[in-house]
């Protein structure tokens, strides 16, 4: 049943594993169309803190679910799961291969499995949590989620606040755990998927890549960019675009809560965490094909698998 599915390519990895690069360069070779899988590139207006490609290159090679929206709005995994299987049965229909690249695993989780019953976000609950969170701090959120879903406490960080409010809002509002919940699978993916992870194997390249990366938004003009969405009046750090990695720290210097080194530091610390959790979440992913970009982009390797799967599914056929 598997082998009858269209083909679809998922490049999965964590930050700065050049997961970019590698899809450009397979779409010089094949005939794929790029999917975005990243809840920041959605937002226009945020192009250095989220390495968005340059416009020339989005104009060679565009990238579907970049540039979607303002960075007043939110975007949610069931929102992107409905308009990535909307595009991928598009491309398929034209006789192209849907190819997906990104960092939120999230998003890929919701692709994969479907999406549980989850409620809607609710204005009240989430105002009385960002007044517990400037109070008390996240550790007391952390410690109250600990509580009622220890699953999913050792899973979120301390320092990441908005997946915290999630999921004590869903508990609040159903009174079930969000990882009861999320167990209530949904739709799978009715595609047969090629899936490559992307990664250096090594963690100290990564995190000396991170770091450079890092510099090199600030020296190209990072913070004016976050301070544009500063002066704003309908922009604010509660927003999910702004508690994004690096815009969130970004906001805090222009605020006058630290210095720019400070800032720096945080920003660097608080993406080497999240490449640590997206690592993690990519080793229970059993049917994935891992492929070392420490020191290269691992080009051919990436070709003969491809090759491989092109020739199961012509042999199958």
């Amino acid at each position: 049943m598997q082998d009858t599915l269209p083909p679809a390519i998922f490049i999965m990895g964590p930050t700065a594993a050049g997961k970019t690069d590698l899809a450009l360069e397979l779409a010089k070779r094949y005939p794929v169309e790029i999917i975005s899988v990243d809840s920041a590139l959605v937002y226009r207006g945020m192009d250095i803190g989220t390495a968005k490609p340059a416009s020339d290159i989005l104009k060679q090679f565009p990238h579907h679910l970049v540039d979607i929206l303002d960075p007043t709005e939110a975007y949610s995994a069931g929102r992107f799961r409905d308009d990535a299987l909307a595009l991928m049965a598009d491309i398929t229909s034209r006789g192209r291969v849907p190819l997906l690249v990104g960092g939120t695993m999230l998003y890929f989780n919701a692709l994969q499995k479907g999406m549980s019953k989850l409620p809607s976000a609710d204005a009240s609950v989430r105002a009385k949590l960002d007044a517990e969170a400037a109070e008390f701090g996240t550790g007391y959120l952390h410690q109250r989620l600990a509580a009622v879903d220890p699953v999913a406490a050792a899973r979120i960080h301390v320092n990441d606040p908005q997946r915290l409010q999630r999921a004590l809002e869903v508990y609040q509002l159903t009174g079930k755990s969000l990882t009861e919940l999320t167990s209530e699978q949904g739709e799978t993916l009715p595609y047969k998927v090629c899936k490559i992870i992307l990664a250096p194997f090594e963690r100290a390249v990564l995190h000396e890549r991170i770091a450079r990366r890092y510099q090199e938004m600030v020296d190209k003009g990072f913070l004016a960019e976050v301070e544009r969405l500063f002066e704003r009046e309908d922009c604010h750090p509660g927003l999910p675009s702004i508690r994004a990695v690096g815009y969130r720290q970004a906001w805090s210097y222009l605020s006058g809560e630290c210095d720019m080194e400070t800032f720096i530091y945080k920003a660097i610390v608080a993406t080497r965490q999240m490449a640590k959790r997206q690592i993690t979440w990519l080793r229970a992913q059993q049917d994935g094909v891992w492929f070392d970009s420490g020191q290269s982009l691992p080009l051919d390797d990436v070709n003969h698998y491809l090759t491989m799967q092109v020739t199961q599914l012509q042999n199958n056929a």
